[in-house]
């Protein structure tokens, strides 16, 4: 039978006295337990003998949350500045931040004929004994000229600006409807927002004075006075782009535009030419380079055969075949006040009009 001391199963097999002699140097007797003194320290004594329970954090770990803190506050300093140095140079800026379109200074010269306008029964015959017998027809006679990115403006831009003056000069010198004197609207889309309060004036009070002429924002003949004889029309010219500065580009288009025209409303009356020369300067800032929009600048026109004594402000009014300009001269110019702007009027030379 086991001992007091021994396991259930007796001692373990492998060793002589079990786990007694591994630990008989440090069994105490029961008088020694006796004799033995319990003391239990107090919370003050556990305080000032012991560690405190809360361990406060090293002056090098205080150290270490104070550069987090100020290198969290220099990213957030580099995040802001970025933030505004690309709202002031991102490309695609705000309407409000690009500078107001400037108003539209135009000119319009009608050309009056030295004699009698020439005329002939086929459009054709005419153009061939003129001087744009090698002009090609309506928007083939506005090609985009070799292009390349500038300082500031990708070709892409450069292109964009291009495309967006011939889309003007195409639907504001080509267009039958406009032509006729019908709806603009198709015109007035290309233009930049600043400029369509002036551009709507001028249709609703048309006034010679550099400002506010239709005749300078497109091309439009009197529909009481004559209609297109021939649905070709021959136009040559150029187109020009160039940076103006670091946020704005130019496009400089000159173009001659011959038209053939007839009596309105006679259609067996003969066919007599008619020719604009148009001198449009554009400018694009990149707002309206992505909108596919333009600010006219200034338009110059020399238009013929007309007549001197007639307005040609708000329609041009061609004088057809076999009529001349007679004696009339331009509306009376008073110097003696500003609002009364000078009227001009220009000679048609003879080599201009067909020899038939």
């Amino acid at each position: 039978m086991a001992g007091l001391g021994d396991p259930p199963g007796g001692t373990p097999e492998g060793g002589p006295g079990g786990g007694e002699d591994e630990y008989r140097s440090v069994v105490f007797d029961e008088s020694f337990v006796r004799a033995a003194r319990l003391q239990e320290f107090s919370a003050q004594e556990r305080i000032a003998d012991h560690a405190p329970a809360v361990r406060r954090r090293t002056p090098l770990r205080r150290a270490g949350l104070s550069r987090q803190a100020l290198i969290l506050v220099v990213l957030i300093a580099v995040a802001f500045g970025t933030a505004l140095y690309m709202g002031v140079r991102h490309p695609y800026q705000s309407p409000g931040a690009q500078r107001p379109a400037e108003p539209v200074r135009m000119t319009v010269v009608p050309l009056a004929p030295e004699g009698r306008v020439p005329g002939a029964g086929d459009a054709e015959f005419l153009y061939e004994h003129s001087p744009a017998a090698q002009f090609r027809s309506a928007a083939k006679g506005v090609p985009l000229p070799v292009h390349r990115r500038t300082a500031h403006f990708s070709d892409d831009q450069v292109l964009s600006a291009l495309t967006t003056a011939k889309d003007y000069i195409v639907r504001s010198a080509l267009d039958p409807d406009v032509l006729g004197g019908g709806a603009v609207r198709s015109v007035r889309v290309l233009l930049d927002p600043d400029q369509l309060d002036q551009f709507d004036e001028s249709f609703e009070r048309p006034t010679a004075d550099g400002r506010h002429a239709p005749t300078g924002w497109l091309v439009r003949f009197d529909p009481a006075r004559a209609e297109l004889a021939d649905d070709e029309i021959r136009v040559h010219g150029s187109l020009r782009a160039a940076e103006r500065d670091a946020s704005t580009l130019e496009v400089t288009a000159d173009h001659t535009m011959v038209y053939p025209l007839r009596p309105a409303g006679a259609a067996r009356a003969e066919t007599s030419l008619f020719t604009v020369r148009r001198e449009l300067h554009f400018r694009f800032d990149r707002e309206d380079l992505r909108l596919h929009q333009a600010q006219l600048v200034a338009a110059y026109v020399q238009a013929g055969p007309l007549s001197c004594a007639e307005d040609a402000a708000n329609h041009l009014r061609p004088l057809t075949a076999g009529q001349s300009a007679g004696t009339g001269t331009p509306a009376g110019t008073d110097p003696y006040t500003s609002d009364n702007p000078t009227a001009l009027c220009g000679t048609l030379a003879a080599k201009a009009q067909p020899t038939v």
